[in-house]
């Protein structure tokens, strides 16, 4: 039998932490909109509290203790002097409420990713990186704001049991079992849509892999059976790892 979950306390704090991480991560990297866009980490218990950021407050002013904790219905279940965002309640509580794997849901608007959910085609298989999302990517048609609830049930459909999603003309999403992994996928799906804006802007021909090598590649990254003669299990362990001695560096307050 798996281990439970862990409760409390305790448990809320290390998510505060590495939440919190997460934001400072993001500014650093520089995948910010202002006070906009929103990453959500859901807690665990029976009700169905999550954690997202204050809204006003730049992703660089994130702490641990100033996370706002709310209900699905966008209602904070502490007292807080800060409101939060009616777009990210319609946005990350639909995914929270439909897929209970997504403990992490993570929203940008990267001038890559905006880039690349305006153009027909959307993600290419043009790199290694990109491959990682190959067939594993939803794509939900822009709705306008994401104020009305009614959106809610067509974005969860649209996101399916994929580990991202491409919002058409607005930006880009990633959900993990953890803050660590959906960063992780947000880094490398930005980083994807930075190498596409690249590739296609001389207007040079493009090179695409097979589909076969494409499926192949995507397993190989996302750690699943591929049937290849050596096997890393530890990539997204070590990067994290590395990644919260940088946080430790640079904005070491993100615990307090």
């Amino acid at each position: 039998m798996p281990a439970p979950t862990p409760t409390g306390p305790a448990e809320e704090l290390r998510l505060r932490r590495e939440l919190a991480a997460v934001y400072r991560l993001v500014a650093h990297f520089r995948m910010t909109d202002l006070i906009f866009t929103h990453i959500s980490v859901r807690l665990p218990g029976p009700e169905h509290h999550f954690l997202i950021n204050p809204y006003g407050l730049l992703f660089e002013e994130i702490t641990a203790s100033n996370l706002v904790k709310i209900d699905l219905g966008g209602n904070p279940v502490e007292e807080t002097p800060h409101p939060v965002n009616p777009a990210g309640f319609v946005i990350h509580s639909a995914i929270h409420a439909a897929r209970p794997d997504a403990h992490c849901v993570l929203h940008t608007h990267t001038r890559a990713g905006c880039a690349v959910a305006a153009q027909e085609e959307a993600l290419l298989p043009l790199n290694q990186i990109s491959m990682e999302f190959y067939g594993r990517l939803g794509h939900h048609a822009y709705e306008g704001v994401a104020l009305n609830l009614a959106e809610q049930q067509r974005l969860v459909a649209d996101l399916g049991d994929h580990p991202a999603l491409l919002l058409r003309n607005h930006g880009l999403l990633t959900v993990g079992e953890t803050p660590a992994q959906a960063f992780l996928r947000m880094y490398y799906l930005d980083k994807a849509c930075e190498i596409q804006t690249t590739a296609t802007a001389g207007g040079a021909k493009l090179v695409l892999p097979s589909p076969e090598v494409c499926e192949l590649t995507a397993h190989q990254l996302a750690g699943e059976a591929h049937g290849s003669d050596l096997q890393d299990d530890k990539a997204y362990d070590l990067a994290w790892s590395a990644l919260l001695r940088l946080v430790e560096r640079v904005a070491p307050d993100y615990k307090e």
